[in-house]
C-alpha cells in the first residue's frame, strides 16, 4: 500500500464514522486475504498451540476459509510468529492503514471497488459458515475479501472521536469489514465495529501487516 494522506472516515455513515479527517499514514505491505484456516494451523503447530476453535465443525474446517473465533491476543501472537520466521515486522494493521487499503485508492467511496459492490462479490441466501477466500474481485490496490467475510481485527484501542479512549481491563479493540453472518454481508471502507480483546466469535478473523522501510 502506498504512504501518503487520505480521507480517513465518513460524513454518511454511523457516528462513529464522523468527521471525516485527514491522516497519513507510511507504506506498507498488507495481506491479500485474511489470515487462512490453513495459515493459522502451521503456526498453531510450531507453538504447540490448540487448533483453532471452530475448526472441528464441517462448515468451517476448509483449509481456505478465514480463520475465525480468533481473540485479538492470538492474532497478535500470529503476527510475532510471522515477524521471528522472516525476520520482518509483522503485527496487525491500525484502522487507518486498514481503511487506506481498503480503499484502494479511491477518495470516500460507497465500496473498496467504488460506488457499486462487483458482481457476485457476496454470496447470497443462507449461510453456514463463512466461504472461501480469494474467490472475488480485488480492489485498487490488489487486496481480496476487504470488507467482507469477516470482520477483521485491528491494533487500536477503540474510541469514539472527541471522547477519551476507554482503558482499563475492559477494554475494546477495533476492528473493520463485513460478516458472513449479518444479513448484510459487507461493510464500505469506513465502517467500524469493535470488541473486547479476549472475546472469539465465528465472524471475527484478521489480516496481517508487515511493515516497510
Amino acid at each position: 500500500m502506498p504512504g501518503g494522506c487520505f480521507w480517513r472516515g465518513s460524513a454518511r455513515g454511523r457516528p462513529d464514522e464522523a468527521p471525516p479527517t485527514r491522516v497519513e499514514v507510511r507504506r506498507f505491505a498488507l495481506g491479500r486475504t485474511p489470515v487462512t484456516n490453513l495459515q493459522y494451523a502451521a503456526f498453531a503447530a510450531a507453538r504447540g498451540l490448540a487448533p483453532a476453535p471452530f475448526v472441528a465443525d464441517p462448515d468451517f474446517c476448509r483449509p481456505d476459509q478465514p480463520v475465525v473465533g480468533i481473540t485479538w491476543f492470538e492474532a497478535r501472537d500470529y503476527c510475532q510468529w510471522l515477524s521471528d520466521v522472516d525476520g520482518s515486522r509483522w503485527r496487525l494493521p491500525t484502522e487507518s492503514e486498514w481503511e487506506r487499503g481498503a480503499r484502494g485508492g479511491l477518495e470516500q467511496a460507497a465500496t473498496a471497488w467504488g460506488n457499486d459492490m462487483p458482481a457476485g462479490e457476496v454470496p447470497g441466501g443462507p449461510l453456514r459458515g463463512p466461504w472461501r477466500v480469494g474467490l472475488g474481485t480485488p480492489n485498487g490496490y490488489g487486496l481480496l475479501d476487504i470488507g467482507t467475510i469477516v470482520h477483521e481485527w485491528c491494533e487500536d484501542v477503540y474510541t469514539v472521536p472527541g471522547l477519551a479512549a476507554v482503558t482499563g481491563c475492559g477494554e475494546r479493540r477495533s476492528s473493520r469489514g463485513g460478516s458472513w453472518r449479518h444479513h448484510v454481508r459487507w461493510s464500505p471502507p469506513s465502517a467500524r465495529s469493535s470488541l473486547p480483546p479476549a472475546s472469539r466469535y465465528a465472524d471475527y478473523g484478521f489480516r496481517v501487516l508487515r511493515e516497510l522501510r
